[in-house]
This record gives structure tokens, sequence and C-alpha cells, in this order.
């Protein structure tokens, strides 16, 4: 099998599960209703992953050791103050990082 068709091959693979994912719960529950726990889960997992995501990307954040966390702490803010006023994740996700950039590379 050349690569071109191995790597051909692994994407729909990977296309097709992923569809297979996200329709399944669709097929699932179709004609009746949604148990509790699901919607629950619906409701709180947006906050417990993005919970996670903040926590996994400030573990390795060094307070005693220059920097000191600078950068990050002024991103961090800046996501929760751009959130507070606009109310869009996706936006305030873009001026973190963006910032967080910036500082990076052009301040510390």
């Amino acid at each position: 099998m050349s690569e071109i068709m191995h790597s051909g091959a692994l994407v729909a693979v990977i296309a097709l599960v992923t569809a297979f994912t996200r329709f399944l719960p669709f097929v699932v529950f179709s004609g009746r209703e949604t148990p509790k726990f699901i919607a629950y889960l619906g409701k709180v997992l947006p906050f417990s992953v993005m919970g996670m995501l903040c926590v996994y990307c400030l573990k390795g954040v060094s307070f005693v050791a220059a920097p000191h966390g600078i950068p990050e702490l002024i991103a961090v803010a800046l996501v929760v103050l751009v959130h507070l006023w606009r109310r869009n994740t996706l936006l305030s996700i873009i001026c973190g990082t963006a910032a967080y950039m910036l500082l990076v590379q052009l301040v510390f």
C-alpha cells in the first residue's frame, strides 16, 4: 500500500469514527426523552473541561523563577475581562492567547 493510500485510508477511518460518535446519540435517543443524567452532563461538562484546560495550561508556571508567572497571569486576567465584557468564549480565548504570545515573545 502506498503512503498516499495509507494516509487517505487513515483519514477516512478517523472521519468515519468521528462522524459515528457524533451521530450515535441522535440514533440512540431518537423518539424518546434524553435521560436526566445525560442532560446534566451536557450542562456541566463544558465548564469542567474549561477548568481542566486552565489547570493543564497553568501547571508548569513557576512563580519563583523569572518571569514569575506574570505573562500567564496577565493573559488569564485578560481572558476573564474580555469574557465578562463581551460574553464570547472564542473572542476571550483568542485575546488571551494573542496577549500571552506577545508578552512571551516581545516583553519577557
